[in-house]
């Protein structure tokens, strides 16, 4: 895939002005993208922007997430936190990317896990939300511990561990002062009895946590397993305070861009 948007930027490198020679049949695309006016910092930002919306949208209709229910302008920011997050210095994110949105009822399946590389809708199930943050929908988010709030914003995965709900998935939050305090809270990924289709038709909704996003027992194990060690994770909610720098569409595309032109080289 990211094959075709190395030649996607070629066909609009040449739409904008750069010499159609340098993609002749037969031509290195290794050798033209380092030449010095082929730097990837040297692209223009129209001809980046385009790239990345094509990609976009591209990828959206790919894995099927206009019908598994996903928002797009949801997906495209958890895909530009994921872009930004890819480079930060010392990165070594992996390309699988999970989408909570709290904005939906608990009745809803609001959780995706989306293969990036293989354009693949893993997962798409039921998560619920913390005691504190509502019943059925979700109003309320908190940092805060003894809050048992869910916490929005942009998360790496860690490692896993058995604890009383056994599997779990801790959390690395990394938005100051919206999900910082995930670790010390004990904010983690696990399995509940009470996320299940069994327990909407008997209560109206899903049961709540004490701020974990919490899975289906059935699916926690494969979720898990696929979503562990330093993956994306962002979590959406309708909070009109909360603001990331990772949502800076600028400096994801420059690391998509910058992406692309890694691998015309290597």
């Amino acid at each position: 895939m990211i094959k075709r948007y190395i030649y996607y930027f070629a066909f609009l490198m040449v739409s904008f002005g750069y010499p159609a020679k340098s993609f002749a049949p037969g031509s290195s695309l290794k050798n033209n993208f380092t030449k010095k006016h082929m730097a990837a910092d040297e692209i223009s930002v129209a001809v980046k922007t385009q790239a990345f919306e094509t990609y976009l949208h591209t990828l959206f209709m790919q894995t099927g997430l206009d019908k598994a229910k996903l928002d797009f302008n949801l997906f495209r920011k958890a895909l530009v936190g994921y872009y930004n997050i890819q480079h930060k210095p010392g990165s070594s994110i992996k390309p699988i990317l999970t989408i909570i949105d709290f904005s939906k009822s608990s009745r809803q399946k609001r959780l995706w896990v989306i293969d990036l590389h293989q354009k693949k809708l893993l997962f798409n199930t039921y998560v619920a939300h913390g005691k504190g943050t509502g019943d059925e929908f979700a109003r309320s988010f908190s940092n805060e511990p003894n809050s048992f709030k869910s916490s929005l914003g942009f998360y790496l995965t860690a490692q896993t561990y058995q604890g009383k709900h056994g599997l779990s998935l801790k959390l690395n939050g990394l938005d100051q002062n919206f999900n910082t305090n995930a670790l010390v809270r004990a904010v983690v990924i696990h399995g509940a009895d009470y996320v299940s289709a069994d327990f909407i038709k008997r209560y109206g909704r899903l049961g709540r946590s004490l701020g974990c996003p919490a899975l289906p027992m059935k699916e926690t194990q494969p979720i898990v397993n696929k979503i562990k060690n330093n993956t994306c994770l962002y979590i959406y909610g309708p909070d009109k305070t909360y603001s990331s720098p990772f949502l800076t569409e600028a400096s994801a595309i420059d690391s998509f861009a910058t992406q692309i032109f890694a691998l015309s080289a290597s």
